[in-house]
């Protein structure tokens, strides 16, 4: 006797559920084999697991830190450390290789045949070559400067040796601090204004003036704030000293050459993106605001880059992706970062899982926290259907 199937037990999403729990049941059962297996082979090796070892005194050398450190500090802070010179080449990598990026591919579309020429010839050639053999170049050519004793000087106050560049440096003060924070608040309400005035001058057609509100936020108020906290604006400018340059701050070689190399090179792919993108948008755009008085200039700020960044964002976040995971080709050239530390302190206390795992949190957060803030963004510049 034939028996009818439940429609409920038939349909297409209990068939999906099916599939997903098997799916999630082989996910789970594999990650305890491995979690098992390894658990085991520690074991059969005497090598102790879990991240007890974080409270240990490291014993690592970290010549350049962005917070206090000493080798008798413990791993957990080494780490640290570490990630934090991660996460500071990787924000300059991203700022600086986005404005070259930026600038070369705008370049690219000028009708001036020698300058897009000589950038297209920069796009080839870095595009081209291995980023790792450009790592060794930059580090082998700085390596090959001066000593200190004979350091370039191209610039007052500013010194190029082989070990490394170093730029004057403000005496910073606790009024500095106060100063700084009404520069960053009257810088909000200086974009705010220009936005208001951007606005209003789409309604009715009218210039609104935001200069007035310019100087007074940046200028005035906090200049003002200067002389009555008493903040002195002194330069402690570095100067050649024996085998070593004191005062001012120093760059390292080795983050110059890993900053230099993932500027370099990852500009070269921006610069495509944004071509790309300013090519998407159609020629009657700009036609239609030559007709209007626009300027080239104006016409590229307000009319065509706003339409190309629809286009521009996502793929260049997937390159700010890449650059940030480039950062890790920083242990070839000996810059101390997340990958170094991790790697040192690994052949000192054989806890390898753990230390990999870290590394790989430390890449994963990284990554995610850069395509949250891009999705966000991207989300902000989208057309809105109406």
């Amino acid at each position: 006797m034939n028996q009818k199937v439940s429609p409920r037990f038939n349909s297409i999403a209990a068939k999906r559920l099916a599939w997903q729990t098997l799916v999630g049941l082989i996910l789970a059962l594999g990650i305890g084999w491995l979690v098992s297996n390894a658990q085991h082979n520690l074991d059969a090796r005497n090598v102790a697991s879990g991240f007890g070892f974080l409270q240990r005194e490291a014993g690592l050398p970290i010549a350049e830190h962005l917070i206090a450190y000493t080798p008798a500090d413990s791993y957990l802070r080494a780490l640290v450390v570490g990630a934090l010179n991660t996460l500071w080449v990787a924000f300059w990598g991203i700022l600086l290789a986005t404005i070259l990026g930026t600038a070369v591919g705008i370049a690219r579309l000028s009708k001036n045949w020698l300058l897009t020429k000589l950038m297209s010839a920069y796009v080839e050639f870095f595009r081209d070559v291995p980023l790792l053999l450009q790592l060794f170049l930059w580090y082998a050519l700085l390596q090959g400067l001066p000593a200190v004793r004979q350091a370039l000087n191209p610039i007052a106050g500013v010194f190029l040796s082989n070990r490394g560049l170093s730029l004057p440096l403000l005496d910073w003060q606790a009024a500095h601090s106060w100063v700084l924070l009404v520069w960053i608040a009257g810088f909000a309400v200086t974009l705010t204004r220009m936005k208001w005035a951007t606005k209003k001058r789409l309604d009715d057609g009218r210039q609104h003036a935001t200069w007035p509100i310019g100087v007074l936020s940046l200028v005035v108020l906090p200049g003002v704030l200067a002389i009555l906290l008493g903040a002195e604006f002194k330069l402690d400018v570095p100067s050649p000293r024996g085998f070593n340059i004191q005062g001012g701050v120093t760059v390292s070689p080795e983050f110059f050459a890993l900053l230099l190399g993932l500027v370099l090179y990852n500009a070269a792919f921006i610069a495509e993106i944004v071509r790309a993108g300013i090519q998407s948008v159609g020629h009657g755009q700009q036609e239609a605001a030559t007709a209007l008085g626009l300027r080239p200039a104006s016409t590229m700020r307000w009319v065509v880059f706003p339409q190309a960044l629809r286009v521009i964002v996502p793929p260049l976040t997937s390159q700010y992706l890449n650059l940030a995971k480039q950062s890790s080709l920083a242990v070839a050239i000996g810059y101390q970062d997340i990958v170094s530390v991790a790697t040192t302190a690994m052949n000192q206390n054989g806890q390898a899982v753990e230390l990999v795992a870290v590394i790989m949190g430390v890449y994963l957060t990284l990554s995610l926290s850069i395509s949250l803030l891009m999705n966000y963004y991207n989300a902000r510049i989208a057309l809105v259907e109406r």
